[in-house]
């Protein structure tokens, strides 16, 4: 079997960084478990535009970022961009809190 694509590769990682599993991951994108499975795994394929940006926006990431074939990882900036989308998502409260841990840290 050929090799998955830079997308599949890329939807794999993200998927197992959020510890989702194949069936999650279908229902959060309205899709079934085998397409997901495909999408990761087939050495092409042609997801639709809608499908795309559902899966990026579960991961918290662009459709630019898993549709780009020159970096097949996450690098320190697409991490950095993902911290900072969910911080800025995040009540003030939890805010709050992690500013807190990172206090504690900086004290060390």
């Amino acid at each position: 079997m050929n090799p998955a694509t830079p997308l599949g590769k890329k939807i794999r990682a993200e998927r197992k960084r959020l510890n989702l599993t194949l069936e999650k991951l279908a229902e959060l994108t309205e899709s079934s478990k085998s397409y997901i499975w495909e999408l990761e795994n087939r050495p092409v394929v042609r997801p639709s535009a809608d499908k795309i940006t559902k899966i990026a926006e579960v991961f918290g990431v662009t459709v630019e970022f898993l549709l780009d074939d020159k970096r097949e990882n996450s690098s320190e900036s697409d991490t950095d961009k993902v911290f900072f989308r969910r911080f800025e998502q995040l009540d003030p409260e939890k805010k709050a809190k992690l500013k807190a841990i990172l206090d504690v840290i900086d004290d060390d």
